[in-house]
């Protein structure tokens, strides 16, 4: 086997001479599309203080990195083009050949989450993907180091948009320079640094406390992206500290799921409720629909959005059906519902709320029949927009559009309705039914006298076995 030996040359990448291709490639790089291109001069057309940009694309990816000197992009591109001549294999998440990478440990904080993320995504749910580039927006930007400027004010928008799998990253944006710059390597993680931002995980943008349940799941993540380091190898420990364990930091954090069951409206307040959001506004008889959708069948807002007909079973008289086999988590990318398909029965009046904008529009059996004029799913913003803009109308309190499923089981469990059929209609286990709905069911005490009453009065009690 013919190996080649490569003098160190001043790197353009550092300033040090640093490039070492390595002395067997594990793989060659003949099976990747290697294209470098010739400089771009932005002098004349862009204020920037890096006006060259060099660039380059492995597969089809453009990257882009930007230089002060003509000189430094030109040993730069130099260097890409000697890579790709020795057929070094490129790193497809950087473009950059295996060799410029640096060591496991030293990789910075928002390349890790990176690759984590592009490790995970494929088993992930679109809901699951989602609530994790939540959370590392928050996570990532925290784990900066002490002489770091401060972060750009749009640096979690930026972060939501190239956390994402196979996003191309623009090597010149000022975010991701920053970041870059600025955050700290996998090797500087440490228990004290970690503890800062743990702490921090729990405070909102403008410093208020999160709810319990949210703090608990953005730490989460966040630990989950720091422990897979440990589990391949790249940490020799967790640097993650341990949570409180003493029993008054248990009482804070203790997370509270049940619904307060008194702010919920009763059904003759969500009927007066529904007719109040129709209004001037085109969509307005759109969130009317959806709405009542939520209130009568006890769906959930991302399972409304991806109602068609042939899911609806609507007779000509009677309850009717939706079979729920579709969500929509707030990003256009139709899953299965959080909890599994299920078939819920509606009652008469959704029938006929149904059947009437069905009427009233042509759809096939498999359009969805939530959309806005556009055929965009409508927003959460605007649907939430024109529920507040009801309630207020009849003078009640703020709600979410979410409250709606849960007026929808307070209903049905003051109703009389079992435990076990309520739950199954909102695809719950009774457990989780019981103790998010525990405050619908403070009446039962009474209701359960009367019926142990009624036997232990009966003037013929039961005959005993015969013995």
């Amino acid at each position: 086997m013919l190996y080649l030996h490569v003098t160190p040359v001043q790197s353009a990448r550092n300033g040090a001479a640093s490039y070492n291709p390595p002395m067997a490639p594990p793989q060659s790089s003949a099976w990747q599309d290697i294209r470098v291109w010739g400089l771009q001069d932005r002098r004349s057309h862009a204020r920037t203080a890096r006006p060259w940009l060099a660039r380059w694309a492995v597969d089809g990816r453009a990257r882009g990195k930007a230089f002060k000197t003509r000189d430094e992009a030109e040993a730069f591109r130099g260097e890409l083009i000697f890579a790709k001549r020795l057929r070094e294999p490129f790193d497809p998440e950087t473009a950059e050949p295996l060799s410029w990478s640096p060591s496991p440990g030293e990789t910075k904080i928002h390349t890790w989450a990176r690759r984590w993320l592009g490790e995970q995504w494929p088993e992930w749910q679109p809901r699951t993907r989602r609530s994790a580039i939540e959370a590392l927006t928050r996570f990532v930007p925290l784990v900066s180091t002490s002489r770091a400027d401060e972060a750009p004010e749009d640096i979690r928008a930026y972060l939501t948009k190239t956390l994402v799998p196979e996003t191309s990253i623009d090597a010149d944006d000022p975010c991701e320079r920053w970041l870059d710059e600025s955050l700290h390597t996998l090797v500087a993680l440490n228990r004290d640094l970690l503890a800062r931002v743990d702490s921090k995980l729990g405070l909102g943008v403008k410093g208020n406390l999160l709810s319990p349940a949210t703090a608990s799941r953005y730490r989460k993540i966040a630990r989950a992206c720091v422990r897979r380091a440990v589990e391949l190898d790249i940490l020799d420990r967790d640097p993650w500290p341990a949570a409180a364990t003493g029993r008054r930091h248990r009482k804070a954090t203790r997370l509270r799921k049940a619904v307060d069951v008194r702010v919920l409206p009763e059904p003759t307040t969500m009927r007066r409720a529904l007719e109040a959001i129709v209004s001037h506004q085109p969509g307005s008889r759109t969130y009317r629909v959806m709405t009542a959708v939520a209130y009568y069948a006890g769906l959930r807002p991302s399972e409304v959005v991806m109602l068609r007909p042939r899911v609806l079973t609507l007779p000509p008289t009677g309850w009717g059906r939706i079979d729920v086999v579709e969500a929509d988590p707030s990003i256009d990318e139709p899953s299965e519902p959080k909890t599994g398909k299920r078939s819920v029965p509606i009652p008469p009046k959704l029938v006929e709320i149904l059947k009437d904008w069905l009427a009233s529009h042509d759809f096939t059996s498999d359009e969805l029949i939530f959309r806005t004029r556009n055929h965009r799913r409508p927003t959460a913003s605007n649907w939430a927009r024109a529920w507040q803009r009801a309630l207020r109308s009849i003078g009640h309190k703020p709600l979410r559009v979410y409250d709606c499923r849960h007026a929808a089981a307070t209903t049905w469990l003051k109703a009389g309705v079992p435990l076990g059929e309520v739950a199954r209609r909102l695809g719950h286990s009774v457990e989780t039914l019981v103790s998010t709905y525990v405050g619908a069911m403070e009446a039962d005490e009474e209701l359960a006298n009367e019926r142990i009453d009624l036997v232990l009065d009966e003037e013929h009690p039961r005959s005993s076995p015969s013995g």
